[in-house]
C-alpha cells in the first residue's frame, strides 16, 4: 500500500494551526481538569497535613505552661472633709501627668520593697512533674529558712528529696552531687550556707520519693521578675483610672500579687499624704511650746510685780500713751516673729529641706506676702517632683538636671525677696523703736512702778493672745488631717483567673495556626504536584496537548492481575472494558466508513503503554462483529503478541519477510473465530530494512485478499523508526497513551509525527484510565455512542476493598 498524504494542503494547515493553538493554550493557562485531578488526589495528604498541624498544636499546648493574668482597676479621687491651710497652686498639675506619676510610683522601688516584705516571693518551691514543672505556691509540703546575711546560693535550683517523713537529701543543681541524708528540722550546711528544712501539715506519704526543689531569688532577679510581668497603665485619663495587671504561671499567685500591690500602694499614698501635714503639726507644736514658755515667764514677772508693789492702779493720763506703746510693741513682736520665720526659710532653702511647714506658718500670720507664698509653693512642688523622679524606676539624669536648674532659679528669686523683706522689717522695727522712745520719754515722768506694771500687762496680753491663736490653728489642722481619706479607691479588685482561660497559649489561636499551617503546606503540596505533574491523566489533558482526535478510552482492568497483555474481551464480553473497546470499534467505522479493507496500525511512544493489549483486544472485538481480522506483530525487537494470544514465536513476520516461510505457514488461530495472528518471529538484525522492503507491501496486499482488517502491533515510535514507517502505510494509525504513565512531552511527539508524515487520519486512545476519569468525563465527546450502547447491561466489576480505595487515594 502507498503512504497516505492527506486530502489537501488546506487540511494540513488547519491541523497544524490547531495543534499550535492547543500547544499555546496548554502552556499559557491553568488546566483546571488536571488541577482538579491533582486536588482530588491530594485531599488525603492535605487532610493528613491538617491532622499533623492539629497534632502539633495539641503537643504545643500540652507541653507549654499556661500563663494567667489577674488585674485590678483603681481610681484616683482625693477627698477631704475639712480643707484648711490649703497651699496655693495645688491642682495645677495636669491629670495625665499626675496619673503617669502614680504609674511610676507603683512601679518604683518603694512599692517593690514593701511588696517583697509583705509576700513570700523571695523563696519559691517547685515539684518536677512528668510533663511540666509546677510551682507550689502556698501549697508546698515543706519550707526552708536560711541565714540571709551569709547566703550565696541565689537563683539556683536546690533539690530536696524526702526519703522518709524525717529524712531527706539535697542537691545543688541538676549536675550537683547528692548529699547524705539529713534530719528534718535540723540545721545543715550546704556549700557554706546555713539552712533548715521543715515539713508542714501538707506533707504526706505521697511526697516521699518525689523530686522537689526551691529557688532563693536575688533582689535583682526578683525585681526583673516583677518588672517583666507587672503592667501598669492609665486606663482612662478623664475618669482618673489606672489598671494594674500581673502575669504568672500560677493563677493564685497572680491574684495575690495584684491585691498586695494595691495594699502597699495604699500604704505608700497614706504615708506620703500625711508627711506634709505632720511637718505642719510639728511646727505648730514647737511654736506653742515656745509661746507657752514666754507666757509663763510673763505671768511670773507679773505675779512678782504685784507682790512687790501690791497695787494695780494706773493713772488716767497714762492710758493713751500706754495704749500706743502696747500696739507698737505688739507690732514689733510680730515683725520680729516674721523676721525669724524668714530667717528659718533661708536656712531651710540652704539645706534643701521640705518647705511645707514654713509655708503653713506664713499663712498663719495676719500680714501675708502672696508673692513669697507662691514662690515657696512653686519651689516646694519642684523639690517634691525631684524626689519623686529620684525614687521612681523611670527617673533619669536629664529630668533631674532640668529640675535642679528650675529649683536653683526659684531659690535665687526667693533669697532676693527674703533679703528685701528682712531689710524692710528691720526698718519698721527701727521706726517702732524710735516711736517707743518718744512715748517712753513721756512716761518717764510717771512713776516707774506704774510703767513697769503696764509693761508686764502688755507682754502678758501679747503672749496670751498668740498662744490662743496657735492652739486654735493646731486643733483645726488636726481636724483636717482626721478628715483626710486615701486619694484612690479600688473599683475592680483582682480576681482569680479562670483555669480554662489562660492568656497564653490561646487554644483557639494555636489550633487555628495548626489548621492554617496544614492547609498552607497542603496548598503548597498541591501546587508542587501540579507543577511536577507531567503525565497524562484524563481525556481533557490528552485533547489539550495534541491535535489528534481521541478515538476512545479503555478503563483500567481490575478483574484479574495480568503480568503481561492478554486477550480478555472474549472472557468478559459484558464488562466495561469490552464495551469501551466496542466503542472504539464503532468510532473506527466512522473514520473509515468508505473502505471495506482497512489497515490499522497500533503504536505508542515507549514500551509499557499498552499497545499490544489494545491491539489484541481491539482485534478480538472487531472479529466478534463478523469481520475477518489478522494481527501482525511487527515489534520484532520485543514481541508480545504471541504471549498475549498463547501462541508460538518460532516463525512469523521476520521469516516471512526473508521468504523463509509463507503467510499460510506462519498464521496462527486464536480462541475467537475470524481472528488470526502472525507473531514477530525470531528477532532479525535489521527490522527497519525488512519493513522498508518491497516484500512487506506484497505481504499486506496478500493479507487484504483474505482478511477485512489487517491490524499491526508496531514498535514504539519514541525508540525506533519502524513504527513511523508502518504508520505511513496504515489507513488508520492509532497512537496509544496510557493514563498516569505516558508523559505529556510524548504528546508533542505525536503532533510532530502527524505534521512531518502528513498523517491526517491519526487518532489516539487513552488506555488504563481510572474509572473516575472515564465515567465522569471521557465519554461525553464524540465517542459516546459505544458507551451508551453497552451501559446498563454489562457485568459490573468487583467492588474495590477499603484498603484498595485508601491505597488509590494516596497513589
Amino acid at each position: 500500500m502507498s503512504v497516505k498524504a492527506g486530502n489537501n494542503l488546506d487540511e494540513l494547515d488547519y491541523h497544524t494551526g490547531n495543534a499550535e493553538l492547543e500547544e499555546e493554550d496548554s502552556g499559557s493557562s491553568i488546566d483546571l481538569v488536571t488541577l482538579w485531578h491533582v486536588v482530588r488526589r491530594s485531599i488525603p495528604w492535605v487532610l493528613l497535613l491538617v491532622l499533623l498541624g492539629l497534632t502539633g498544636s495539641y503537643l504545643f499546648l500540652r507541653y507549654t505552661k499556661k500563663v494567667y493574668e489577674s488585674s485590678s482597676v483603681i481610681k484616683l479621687e482625693e477627698q477631704t472633709e475639712a480643707k484648711v491651710l490649703e497651699l496655693p497652686g495645688a491642682g495645677m498639675e495636669s491629670d495625665l501627668g499626675k496619673l503617669q506619676g502614680e504609674v511610676d510610683l507603683i512601679k518604683s522601688d518603694l512599692v517593690y520593697d514593701r511588696l517583697k516584705k509583705n509576700m513570700p516571693l523571695q523563696t519559691s518551691y517547685h515539684v518536677e512533674a512528668r510533663v511540666l514543672e509546677v510551682e507550689l505556691y502556698n501549697d508546698s509540703p515543706f519550707r526552708v529558712t536560711f541565714d540571709s546575711t551569709n547566703f550565696d546560693l541565689y537563683d539556683q535550683k536546690i533539690y530536696v528529696n524526702f526519703e522518709s517523713r524525717t529524712t531527706y537529701t539535697t542537691q545543688i543543681g541538676e549536675e550537683g552531687e547528692k548529699s547524705k541524708a539529713h534530719t528534718v528540722g535540723t540545721p545543715i550546711t550546704l556549700s557554706g550556707n546555713n539552712l533548715v528544712v521543715y515539713t508542714n501539715s501538707r506533707f504526706n506519704t505521697n511526697h516521699i520519693g518525689e523530686s522537689f526543689y526551691f529557688i532563693v531569688h536575688s533582689n535583682g532577679a526578683l525585681k526583673r521578675y516583677l518588672n517583666e510581668n507587672l503592667t501598669v497603665a492609665v486606663l482612662n485619663p478623664e475618669a482618673k483610672t489606672i489598671s494594674i495587671s500581673f502575669k504568672e504561671f500560677n493563677r493564685e499567685k497572680a491574684r495575690d500579687v495584684v491585691n498586695k500591690i494595691d495594699t502597699v500602694y495604699l500604704q505608700q499614698k497614706l504615708s506620703r499624704t500625711n508627711q506634709a501635714s505632720q511637718q505642719t503639726i510639728e511646727f505648730l507644736t514647737n511654736q506653742l511650746q515656745e509661746t507657752q514658755d514666754n507666757l509663763q515667764k510673763a505671768e511670773i514677772d507679773m505675779e512678782y510685780f504685784v507682790k512687790q508693789n501690791k497695787s494695780y492702779d494706773v493713772k488716767a493720763g497714762l492710758e493713751g500713751a500706754m495704749s500706743q506703746i502696747q500696739e507698737l510693741e505688739k507690732e514689733k513682736y510680730a515683725l520680729r516673729f516674721r523676721n525669724s520665720l524668714l530667717g528659718d526659710i533661708q536656712q531651710r532653702i540652704r539645706k534643701d529641706d521640705d518647705l511645707t511647714a514654713v509655708i503653713s506658718s506664713l499663712q498663719l500670720q495676719e500680714q501675708q506676702d502672696p508673692q513669697l507664698a507662691q514662690l515657696l509653693t512653686e519651689l516646694n512642688d519642684l523639690q517634691a517632683q525631684r524626689r519623686k523622679v529620684l525614687t521612681t524606676a523611670r527617673g533619669n539624669t536629664l529630668s533631674v538636671g532640668l529640675l535642679d536648674q528650675q529649683i536653683k532659679f526659684a531659690q535665687e528669686k526667693i533669697n532676693t525677696l527674703l533679703k528685701e523683706g528682712r531689710g524692710y522689717i528691720q526698718d519698721q522695727i527701727s521706726n517702732i523703736d524710735r516711736n517707743q522712745s518718744l512715748l517712753t520719754g513721756q512716761i518717764m515722768q510717771m512713776p516707774s512702778k506704774e510703767t513697769e506694771r503696764a509693761r508686764l500687762i502688755r507682754i502678758l496680753g501679747i503672749y496670751e493672745k498668740f498662744y490662743l491663736l496657735l492652739m486654735e490653728k493646731r486643733v483645726e489642722f488636726g481636724i483636717s488631717m482626721a478628715g483626710t481619706i486615701p486619694d484612690f479607691q479600688i473599683l475592680s479588685p483582682a480576681s482569680l483567673p479562670n483555669e480554662s482561660s489562660p492568656i497564653y497559649p490561646n487554644r483557639m489561636i494555636i489550633y487555628a495556626i495548626g489548621v492554617a499551617a496544614g492547609l498552607f503546606f497542603g496548598v503548597g503540596l498541591i501546587g508542587a504536584r501540579y507543577l511536577m505533574h507531567n503525565t497524562v491523566t484524563s481525556v481533557r489533558e490528552l485533547e489539550r496537548n495534541t491535535s489528534a482526535p481521541v478515538l476512545g478510552v479503555i478503563p483500567s482492568y481490575s478483574k484479574e492481575k495480568m503480568p503481561v497483555s492478554k486477550l480478555v474481551v472474549n472472557q468478559n464480553p459484558k464488562s466495561a472494558l469490552s464495551e469501551s473497546v466496542r466503542s472504539i470499534r464503532t468510532n473506527l467505522d466512522f473514520l473509515s466508513s468508505s473502505k471495506k479493507k482497512r489497515l490499522i496500525s497500533v503504536t505508542s511512544t515507549i514500551s509499557g503503554e499498552g499497545k499490544t493489549f489494545v491491539a489484541t483486544n481491539l482485534g478480538g472485538i472487531i472479529a466478534m462483529s463478523g469481520q475477518r481480522v489478522v494481527l501482525l506483530d511487527l515489534d520484532m525487537r520485543k514481541p508480545k503478541v504471541h504471549i498475549a494470544l498463547d501462541g508460538e514465536n518460532i516463525k512469523g513476520m521476520s521469516t516471512i519477510l526473508i521468504e523463509k516461510h509463507t503467510i499460510a505457514e506462519s498464521t496462527q488461530r486464536t480462541s475467537i473465530e475470524n481472528f488470526d495472528f502472525i507473531s514477530a518471529g525470531p528477532t532479525p538484525p535489521n527490522p527497519s530494512e525488512l519493513i522498508m522492503g518491497q516484500r512487506f507491501d506484497e505481504i499486506l496486499q496478500e493479507l487484504h485478499q483474505e482478511y477485512d482488517v489487517v491490524l499491526i502491533d508496531s514498535p514504539p515510535v519514541g525508540l525506533v523508526t519502524d513504527g513511523v514507517l508502518i504508520m505511513r502505510k496504515a489507513d488508520i494509525p492509532l497512537f496509544i497513551v496510557r493514563a498516569n504513565y505516558s508523559k505529556k512531552a510524548f504528546l508533542k511527539g505525536v503532533d510532530r509525527i502527524m505534521k512531518t508524515n502528513h498523517l491526517t487520519n491519526m487518532a489516539t486512545i487513552l488506555n488504563d484510565a481510572p474509572s473516575t476519569n472515564m465515567y465522569g468525563y471521557s465519554y461525553g465527546y464524540g465517542y459516546g455512542y459505544g458507551y451508551g450502547y453497552g451501559y446498563g447491561y454489562y457485568e459490573e466489576e468487583e467492588k474495590p476493598t477499603l484498603a484498595s480505595r485508601i491505597k488509590s487515594m494516596f497513589s
